[in-house]
């Protein structure tokens, strides 16, 4: 019985803490506070003083704090609140759009007795391997669908992503027992009773992770409003935060400039802890959602790539 009791007492092998499982702890640490410092610095030099990093360059831990660098790009406030208030609405139509869409269309080609699975299939492929360049696209989005200076234009082109697709077809396959659409066609369910029904409702972590990874790519653009978008109550927050960028540089390389001009910016133009406040302004939101959406991230990507 003692020997017994002892058994007991001793851990799992589950429980146990093997020295690998340390030495891989300790360097994922190292990997985290190496990732998290530039993050650091971005947000300390954004209230650093600008003479102090003229003179000391960029420090973790600044010699004067200053408001100088953000108060720099909140100058902006009636058009930054504009541009934030159409990056948001782009992301959230375009993300939602876009799972829609290649949801449905990730449902088909999975279908294996649908006909038109593998045409589509490599039709989906054509786009990933083969690009008709910026200049075609310029010209068939203005010239023909007449769609200049149009928010759909900030909408479509980042809409449908083969890599996606593939992400949420491998998922439908690997992930969703065919029996169990096979069952509901038994019980009279159509092919969108289906999928809205039964597939969609079990596709939310790949839906997840494919959704966090778009959500970043709109926030992030700054290339098609740069091409297509010439009103200001249509600037998204990048093309904006782009113009204040070269609005600080302008006036820094520029001898003509008037007093008057540099008085508007506070006397003194903070261009490098600026330059931190823009990239501030635009990761603060999406560091905000991102752990809300690390477990399905992960979930999503791992379940949706790995066969179980």
């Amino acid at each position: 019985m003692a020997k017994k009791n002892n058994k007991d007492l001793e851990p799992s092998k589950k429980e146990r803490v093997t020295f690998g499982q340390i030495i891989l702890a300790v360097i994922l640490l190292v990997c985290t506070v190496f990732a998290f410092l530039p993050v650091e610095l971005t947000f300390v030099a954004a209230f650093t003083d600008e003479k102090s990093i003229t003179q000391n360059g960029f420090r973790f831990i600044p010699l004067k704090w200053s408001l100088a660098g953000m108060g720099t790009v909140l100058r902006y406030g009636q058009q930054l609140a504009r541009s934030y208030g159409v990056t948001i609405l782009v992301t959230i139509v375009g993300t939602f759009m876009g799972l829609l869409f290649m949801s449905m269309f990730a449902y088909s080609i999975s279908r294996k007795e649908f006909y038109l699975s593998k045409f589509l299939s490599i039709f989906l492929l054509i786009p990933m391997l083969f690009n008709g360049g910026t200049l075609s696209g310029y010209i068939i989005f203005t010239s023909y669908y007449h769609l200049k200076d149009s928010l759909w234009l900030l909408i479509l082109p980042l809409c449908v992503s083969t890599m996606n697709v593939i992400i949420l077809r491998t998922y439908i396959v690997n992930s969703i027992p065919n029996e169990l659409m096979e069952a509901a066609k038994i019980d009279g369910a159509g092919e969108y009773r289906t999928f809205f029904q039964i597939t969609l409702p079990l596709l939310k972590p790949s839906l997840a992770a494919v959704g966090f990874m778009m959500a970043t790519a709109y926030w992030n653009d700054w290339q098609n409003a740069l091409l297509y978008i010439d009103s200001d109550a249509k600037k998204p927050l990048q093309l904006l935060l782009i113009n204040i960028q070269k609005s600080i540089e302008f006036l820094l390389n520029n001898s003509n400039v008037p007093a008057s001009a540099r008085a508007a910016m506070g006397g003194t133009i903070p261009q490098y802890s600026a330059t931190m406040a823009t990239v501030l302004v635009v990761i603060g939101p999406i560091m905000v959602v991102y752990p809300f959406f690390q477990k399905y991230f992960i979930k999503g990507l791992t379940v949706g790539s790995v066969k179980g």
